[in-house]
């Protein structure tokens, strides 16, 4: 199977670089995974696609501030750090911009000395082992310190970073929020949880791994990437309840599929799990647990197109972004949304 099999033509003035003003207001494209047939709603109506015993899953990981912008020393040049992966004892694994100048042995300062930093090694892929000094609460001095690392092709300033969280996330650790989640007020998911619709959550921090494109041309050559993950009791317990009574498992997010379907028994029921996924689901796999995705609409070529792909089938997704195409939908991490049923 080919990379090319999973590109689309899409006009850069579609690629959505502001969220709209209501998060549930965004346009909602629905796809019939069994015929193809396409529906186009709001997302405000996403609970006239649910039923009584259906099963919503939802990532509640948060958005690190993770960029942050210092000054080298001696010298006090210009730098950017991003923050990928907790490696412990105040050390991070992190992206360095620019990366000549910051070599093991760098001294770096934030915010006027508030933070500092030492780059300790460089790892495989030309990523930084950093070590940060600091005094009170690491994720607080991030706080006021850092900024949302919003996506490579999104170019207009956010300001409310706050936008680029879903209302209901807790857990942090993520590098990019799981977009889909973005769509969702407080005030849907109390009408969706009214209607008998069981709600639960897991955790997937989304590394920037997600944006890497696929550079071989057989995607079965394609190395991907690892993101840690957790299924807690409870959600096990409902995803069980829900599957053993015929009810469907509607995921919210394609962290969320990745998460299910890493973890879940053949028979699709689950227990409780913690640890890496790195997944790579594509058209010819089997889902054992997800009936339904809901997601945004993801960039040409991507692991993602090839997830929703293997749900919905291929030609069936190509032709439902051909026609958002047309009706200009709003793309990527702050446009519109799908529902894959």
């Amino acid at each position: 199977m080919k990379k090319s099999d999973f590109y689309f033509d899409l006009p850069k003035e579609l690629i959505a670089q502001t969220p709209l003003e209501k998060r549930d207001s965004s346009r909602l494209l629905c796809l019939d995974k069994t015929d193809g047939a396409l529906d186009h709603r709001h997302f405000y109506e996403l609970p006239d696609f649910l039923k009584p015993g259906d099963c919503l899953v939802l990532n509640n990981s948060r958005v690190l501030p993770a960029r942050l912008y210092g000054n080298r020393v001696p010298g006090g040049g210009v730098c950017e750090v991003l923050l990928l992966v907790d490696k412990g004892g105040d050390v991070w694994e992190c992206l360095v911009r620019p990366g000549r100048k910051l070599r093991p042995g760098a001294q770096i300062t934030f915010g006027g000395g508030e933070l500092t930093a030492t780059v300790e090694a460089e790892v495989e892929g030309g990523n930084r082992l950093i070590r940060f000094h600091y005094e009170g609460v690491f994720l607080e001095v991030l706080e006021r310190l850092g900024e949302m690392p919003l996506p490579p092709y999104i170019k207009e300033k956010l300001s409310d970073r706050e936008r680029y969280q879903t209302v209901y996330s807790r857990e942090l650790g993520s590098a990019a929020a799981p977009t889909a989640g973005l769509h969702f007020t407080n005030e849907l998911l109390a009408q969706i949880a009214s209607q008998g619709v069981k709600i639960c959550y897991v955790t997937l921090h989304v590394g920037l791994g997600t944006f890497r494109p696929v550079m071989e041309d057989d995607i079965l050559d394609h190395e991907m990437h690892s993101e840690f993950c957790m299924v807690p009791e409870e959600t096990a317990r409902v995803i069980t309840e829900t599957r053993r009574a015929g009810g469907r498992v509607v995921a919210v997010g394609t962290t969320s599929c990745r998460t299910l379907e890493s973890f879940s028994n053949e028979d699709g029921t689950m227990d409780a799990h913690s640890g890496w996924t790195n997944i790579f689901i594509y058209p010819g796999y089997r889902f054992k647990c997800v009936d339904a995705l809901v997601t945004n609409f993801h960039l040409p070529e991507s692991t993602l197109i090839m997830l929703v792909s293997a749900l919905a089938g291929r030609e069936n997704v190509l032709t439902a972004y051909r026609t958002a195409v047309e009706e200009k939908y709003r793309f990527f991490s702050f446009g519109d949304a799908m529902l894959i049923h």
